[in-house]
Protein backbone atom coordinates (compact mmCIF):
# COMPACT_ATOMS: atom_id res chain seq x y z
CA UNK A 1 0.00 0.00 0.00
CA UNK A 2 1.13 3.20 -1.08
CA UNK A 3 1.24 5.34 2.45
CA UNK A 4 1.90 9.04 0.67
CA UNK A 5 -1.46 8.29 -1.06
CA UNK A 6 -3.60 7.26 2.16
CA UNK A 7 -4.88 8.31 5.38
CA UNK A 8 -2.89 6.50 8.18
CA UNK A 9 -6.00 6.42 10.71
CA UNK A 10 -8.35 4.88 8.25
CA UNK A 11 -5.63 2.27 7.52
CA UNK A 12 -5.74 1.41 11.31
CA UNK A 13 -9.19 2.16 11.81
CA UNK A 14 -9.74 -0.63 9.02
CA UNK A 15 -7.12 -2.99 10.45
CA UNK A 16 -8.69 -3.20 13.35
CA UNK A 17 -12.05 -3.95 12.05
CA UNK A 18 -10.54 -6.52 9.62
CA UNK A 19 -9.04 -8.16 13.01
CA UNK A 20 -12.33 -8.39 14.77
CA UNK A 21 -14.40 -9.70 11.60
CA UNK A 22 -12.14 -12.58 10.73
CA UNK A 23 -12.38 -13.66 14.34
CA UNK A 24 -14.73 -16.58 15.50
CA UNK A 25 -14.83 -15.25 18.82
CA UNK A 26 -15.50 -12.06 20.51
CA UNK A 27 -12.17 -10.59 20.76
CA UNK A 28 -10.58 -8.36 24.06
CA UNK A 29 -9.30 -5.60 24.05
CA UNK A 30 -5.55 -7.38 24.88
CA UNK A 31 -6.33 -9.56 21.48
CA UNK A 32 -6.79 -6.52 19.19
CA UNK A 33 -3.91 -4.77 20.60
CA UNK A 34 -1.72 -7.97 20.24
CA UNK A 35 -2.54 -8.64 16.95
CA UNK A 36 -2.47 -4.91 15.14
CA UNK A 37 0.80 -3.66 17.44
CA UNK A 38 -1.38 -0.19 17.52
CA UNK A 39 -0.29 1.76 21.55
CA UNK A 40 -2.61 0.72 24.39
CA UNK A 41 -3.80 4.71 24.17
CA UNK A 42 -4.35 4.91 20.44
CA UNK A 43 -6.19 1.63 20.56
CA UNK A 44 -8.71 2.59 23.02
CA UNK A 45 -9.45 6.14 21.09
CA UNK A 46 -9.93 3.98 17.93
CA UNK A 47 -12.46 1.21 19.49
CA UNK A 48 -14.16 4.15 21.01
CA UNK A 49 -14.65 6.05 18.22
CA UNK A 50 -15.45 2.47 16.35
CA UNK A 51 -17.91 1.42 18.93
CA UNK A 52 -19.80 4.62 19.18
CA UNK A 53 -19.75 4.50 15.05
CA UNK A 54 -21.73 1.41 15.40
CA UNK A 55 -18.79 -0.17 13.23
CA UNK A 56 -18.20 -2.43 16.33
CA UNK A 57 -20.14 -3.31 19.39
CA UNK A 58 -18.91 -3.79 22.84
CA UNK A 59 -20.34 -6.21 25.51
CA UNK A 60 -20.52 -4.38 28.31
CA UNK A 61 -20.50 -7.46 30.61
CA UNK A 62 -17.15 -9.17 29.05
CA UNK A 63 -15.69 -6.18 27.33
CA UNK A 64 -15.57 -7.74 24.06
CA UNK A 65 -15.55 -6.76 20.75
CA UNK A 66 -16.95 -7.91 18.13
CA UNK A 67 -18.48 -6.05 14.42
CA UNK A 68 -21.83 -3.87 15.16
CA UNK A 69 -24.74 -3.07 13.76
CA UNK A 70 -23.97 -0.90 10.84
CA UNK A 71 -22.22 -4.10 8.50
CA UNK A 72 -25.08 -5.81 9.02
CA UNK A 73 -26.90 -2.76 7.06
CA UNK A 74 -23.93 -1.84 5.06
CA UNK A 75 -24.34 -5.81 4.01
CA UNK A 76 -27.63 -5.51 3.21
CA UNK A 77 -27.15 -2.68 1.03
CA UNK A 78 -24.28 -4.44 -0.97
CA UNK A 79 -26.80 -7.43 -1.24
CA UNK A 80 -29.70 -5.06 -2.83
CA UNK A 81 -26.51 -3.83 -5.59
CA UNK A 82 -24.91 -6.82 -6.20
CA UNK A 83 -27.84 -8.18 -8.56
CA UNK A 84 -24.62 -9.44 -11.37
CA UNK A 85 -26.75 -8.16 -14.76
CA UNK A 86 -27.94 -4.76 -13.17
CA UNK A 87 -24.47 -3.80 -11.81
CA UNK A 88 -22.66 -4.74 -15.15
CA UNK A 89 -25.42 -3.77 -17.44
CA UNK A 90 -23.18 -0.59 -18.97
CA UNK A 91 -19.99 -2.72 -19.34
CA UNK A 92 -21.41 -5.33 -21.52
CA UNK A 93 -23.27 -3.06 -24.34
CA UNK A 94 -19.74 -1.15 -23.77
CA UNK A 95 -18.36 -3.94 -25.40
CA UNK A 96 -20.95 -5.02 -27.66
CA UNK A 97 -20.93 -1.56 -29.20
CA UNK A 98 -16.87 -1.69 -29.05
CA UNK A 99 -16.58 -4.70 -30.76
CA UNK A 100 -19.83 -4.85 -32.73
CA UNK A 101 -21.13 -8.45 -31.67
CA UNK A 102 -23.69 -9.79 -29.39
CA UNK A 103 -22.52 -10.46 -25.96
CA UNK A 104 -24.03 -12.54 -23.14
CA UNK A 105 -24.06 -13.00 -19.28
CA UNK A 106 -24.12 -16.61 -18.03
CA UNK A 107 -23.77 -18.15 -14.30
CA UNK A 108 -23.08 -21.35 -13.05
CA UNK A 109 -26.82 -22.88 -11.61
CA UNK A 110 -26.98 -26.17 -10.02
CA UNK A 111 -25.06 -28.49 -12.58
CA UNK A 112 -24.44 -26.55 -15.58
CA UNK A 113 -23.83 -22.61 -16.77
CA UNK A 114 -27.02 -20.81 -17.68
CA UNK A 115 -27.41 -17.78 -19.91
CA UNK A 116 -29.21 -14.65 -18.05
CA UNK A 117 -28.94 -11.66 -20.29
CA UNK A 118 -27.75 -11.20 -23.37
CA UNK A 119 -27.13 -7.92 -24.94
CA UNK A 120 -27.35 -7.62 -28.92
CA UNK A 121 -26.32 -5.26 -31.73
CA UNK A 122 -26.56 -7.65 -34.43
CA UNK A 123 -30.67 -8.74 -34.27
CA UNK A 124 -30.25 -10.69 -37.59
CA UNK A 125 -27.74 -13.02 -35.77
CA UNK A 126 -29.29 -16.35 -34.74
CA UNK A 127 -26.34 -17.25 -32.09
CA UNK A 128 -28.21 -20.57 -31.23
CA UNK A 129 -29.31 -19.94 -27.21
CA UNK A 130 -31.34 -17.54 -25.50
CA UNK A 131 -32.07 -16.38 -22.22
CA UNK A 132 -32.50 -19.98 -20.29
CA UNK A 133 -29.86 -21.72 -22.51
CA UNK A 134 -27.78 -24.14 -20.50
CA UNK A 135 -24.46 -24.19 -22.21
CA UNK A 136 -22.19 -27.04 -23.46
CA UNK A 137 -19.29 -27.91 -22.39
CA UNK A 138 -17.12 -27.15 -25.20
CA UNK A 139 -18.85 -23.39 -25.65
CA UNK A 140 -16.52 -20.65 -24.95
CA UNK A 141 -18.51 -19.69 -21.91
CA UNK A 142 -18.56 -23.42 -20.94
CA UNK A 143 -15.10 -23.71 -20.99
CA UNK A 144 -14.50 -20.47 -18.82
CA UNK A 145 -17.00 -21.94 -16.15
CA UNK A 146 -15.28 -25.34 -16.50
CA UNK A 147 -11.97 -23.82 -15.73
CA UNK A 148 -13.08 -22.27 -12.54
CA UNK A 149 -15.62 -25.15 -11.26
CA UNK A 150 -15.18 -27.12 -8.12
CA UNK A 151 -13.91 -30.46 -8.95
CA UNK A 152 -16.59 -32.28 -8.51
CA UNK A 153 -18.80 -30.57 -10.79
CA UNK A 154 -16.15 -30.35 -13.28
CA UNK A 155 -15.71 -33.96 -13.14
CA UNK A 156 -19.46 -34.81 -13.68
CA UNK A 157 -19.80 -32.12 -16.27
CA UNK A 158 -16.45 -34.03 -17.96
CA UNK A 159 -17.82 -37.54 -17.79
CA UNK A 160 -21.05 -36.64 -19.46
CA UNK A 161 -19.23 -34.78 -22.41
CA UNK A 162 -16.96 -38.52 -22.84
CA UNK A 163 -20.04 -40.21 -23.44
CA UNK A 164 -21.24 -38.23 -25.85
CA UNK A 165 -18.16 -37.87 -28.01
CA UNK A 166 -15.66 -41.00 -27.80
CA UNK A 167 -12.62 -38.44 -29.40
CA UNK A 168 -12.97 -36.10 -26.48
CA UNK A 169 -9.52 -36.06 -24.39
CA UNK A 170 -10.06 -35.44 -20.85
CA UNK A 171 -5.75 -34.66 -20.99
CA UNK A 172 -5.76 -31.95 -23.95
CA UNK A 173 -8.92 -30.73 -22.53
CA UNK A 174 -7.56 -29.97 -18.80
CA UNK A 175 -4.21 -28.47 -20.66
CA UNK A 176 -6.82 -26.06 -22.07
CA UNK A 177 -8.59 -25.36 -19.12
CA UNK A 178 -4.96 -24.31 -17.27
CA UNK A 179 -4.10 -22.13 -20.23
CA UNK A 180 -7.71 -20.54 -19.67
CA UNK A 181 -6.85 -19.83 -15.83
CA UNK A 182 -3.51 -17.85 -17.05
CA UNK A 183 -4.39 -15.65 -20.02
CA UNK A 184 -7.98 -15.07 -18.53
CA UNK A 185 -10.22 -16.03 -22.11
CA UNK A 186 -11.55 -18.57 -23.98
CA UNK A 187 -12.52 -18.95 -27.71
CA UNK A 188 -15.08 -21.73 -29.02
CA UNK A 189 -15.30 -22.44 -33.24
CA UNK A 190 -18.87 -22.89 -33.65
CA UNK A 191 -20.36 -24.95 -30.85
CA UNK A 192 -23.60 -24.14 -30.82
CA UNK A 193 -24.67 -23.40 -34.14
CA UNK A 194 -23.02 -23.06 -37.68
CA UNK A 195 -21.15 -20.09 -38.77
CA UNK A 196 -21.52 -18.67 -35.56
CA UNK A 197 -18.21 -18.47 -32.82
CA UNK A 198 -17.52 -16.74 -29.24
CA UNK A 199 -14.88 -15.55 -26.77
CA UNK A 200 -15.77 -15.90 -23.22
CA UNK A 201 -13.73 -14.34 -20.06
CA UNK A 202 -14.40 -14.53 -16.17
CA UNK A 203 -15.61 -11.94 -14.65
CA UNK A 204 -14.31 -12.64 -10.84
CA UNK A 205 -14.24 -11.70 -7.69
CA UNK A 206 -12.54 -10.50 -4.38
CA UNK A 207 -11.49 -14.69 -3.77
CA UNK A 208 -10.61 -15.05 -7.80
CA UNK A 209 -13.40 -17.03 -7.98
CA UNK A 210 -15.98 -16.99 -10.66
CA UNK A 211 -18.87 -14.75 -10.37
CA UNK A 212 -20.22 -15.44 -14.23
CA UNK A 213 -18.93 -15.03 -17.92
CA UNK A 214 -19.01 -12.55 -20.24
CA UNK A 215 -19.16 -13.75 -23.67
CA UNK A 216 -19.11 -12.36 -27.17
CA UNK A 217 -20.57 -14.17 -29.87
CA UNK A 218 -20.68 -13.24 -33.77
CA UNK A 219 -19.88 -14.53 -36.93
CA UNK A 220 -16.91 -17.17 -37.20
CA UNK A 221 -14.88 -14.36 -39.53
CA UNK A 222 -15.69 -11.45 -37.49
CA UNK A 223 -15.13 -13.22 -33.39
CA UNK A 224 -10.83 -13.17 -33.16
CA UNK A 225 -9.50 -16.49 -32.77
CA UNK A 226 -6.33 -15.64 -30.93
CA UNK A 227 -5.53 -12.98 -27.76
CA UNK A 228 -3.55 -11.14 -30.50
CA UNK A 229 -6.33 -9.23 -31.80
CA UNK A 230 -6.41 -5.14 -30.81
CA UNK A 231 -10.10 -5.92 -30.25
CA UNK A 232 -9.35 -8.65 -27.45
CA UNK A 233 -6.94 -6.39 -25.46
CA UNK A 234 -9.55 -3.73 -25.34
CA UNK A 235 -12.48 -6.34 -24.17
CA UNK A 236 -9.97 -7.63 -21.87
CA UNK A 237 -9.80 -4.37 -19.76
CA UNK A 238 -13.25 -3.92 -19.68
CA UNK A 239 -13.81 -7.14 -18.82
CA UNK A 240 -10.95 -6.28 -15.86
CA UNK A 241 -13.12 -3.59 -14.56
CA UNK A 242 -16.27 -5.78 -14.45
CA UNK A 243 -14.09 -8.50 -11.94
CA UNK A 244 -13.05 -5.17 -9.62
CA UNK A 245 -16.54 -4.46 -8.66
CA UNK A 246 -16.79 -7.20 -7.23
CA UNK A 247 -13.23 -6.88 -5.39
CA UNK A 248 -11.06 -8.64 -7.69
CA UNK A 249 -7.51 -7.18 -7.95
CA UNK A 250 -4.96 -7.86 -10.61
Amino acid sequence: MDKASTIGSLVHGANIIHVVAQSDTPLKFTDIQEQTGISKSNLYKYLNTLTQLDFLYRDIKQGNYTLGYKFLEYGNAAMKNNDVASKLSSYFKEISNLANMTTSLSVWLNDTPVITNIWNTNYGLNIGAQIGTKLPLLSAAGKVHAAYANSEEIFNWIEQEQSKDSTFSVEAFQHELNEIRTSRIAFAKEPLTKHVSSMSMPILDYKNELVAACTIIGFTEQVPKDQSSEIVQRVMDINKSMSRAFGYKD
